[in-house]
C-alpha cells in the first residue's frame, strides 16, 4: 500500500471520528419506528459505526506489524471516549451494553481479518 493510500485511510478514520462525535451530540436519536424496532436500528448502527471505524484504521496501519491489534484498541478506545462524551449531553447516557456492542463488532471485524490474513498468506 502506497502512504498516499495509507493517508487517505487516516483522513478517512478520522473523519469517520468526527461523525461519530457529531451523532453522539444529537440529544435524542430516537425515530418514529416502534420501540423495539427503533432500538433494534440504534444498536445496529452503533455496531456498524465502529466496524467501519475498525477497518478505516487497520486500513490506515496496514503493512505495520500490529496494525489489527492497535486498530482493534483504537476502536475500543474511542467507544469509551463516545460514551463518556454522551454523559455530558442532554437526552443521552453513556451505556455499557453500547460499548460492548461497539467493541464485539471491532472484535467480529477483527477475527475475520485475522482469517482472511492466514488464507491469503
Amino acid at each position: 500500500m502506497t502512504g498516499r493510500t495509507r493517508t487517505a485511510y487516516c483522513i478517512a478514520a478520522i473523519l469517520w471520528m468526527v461523525l461519530i462525535f457529531y451523532l453522539s451530540s444529537i440529544p435524542d436519536l430516537r425515530s418514529n419506528l416502534p420501540t423495539f424496532w427503533d432500538h433494534l436500528v440504534r444498536k445496529t448502527a452503533h455496531a456498524v459505526e465502529y466496524a467501519v471505524l475498525y477497518i478505516l484504521l487497520q486500513k490506515s496501519a496496514e503493512g505495520h506489524r500490529y496494525a489489527r491489534t492497535g486498530a482493534l484498541l483504537g476502536t475500543v478506545l474511542y467507544a469509551i471516549s463516545d460514551e463518556i462524551h454522551q454523559q455530558f449531553i442532554p437526552g443521552r447516557v453513556g451505556q455499557f451494553s453500547d460499548l460492548a456492542i461497539d467493541a464485539a463488532a471491532a472484535l467480529v471485524v477483527f477475527a475475520i481479518s485475522k482469517n482472511s490474513s492466514r488464507r491469503a498468506g
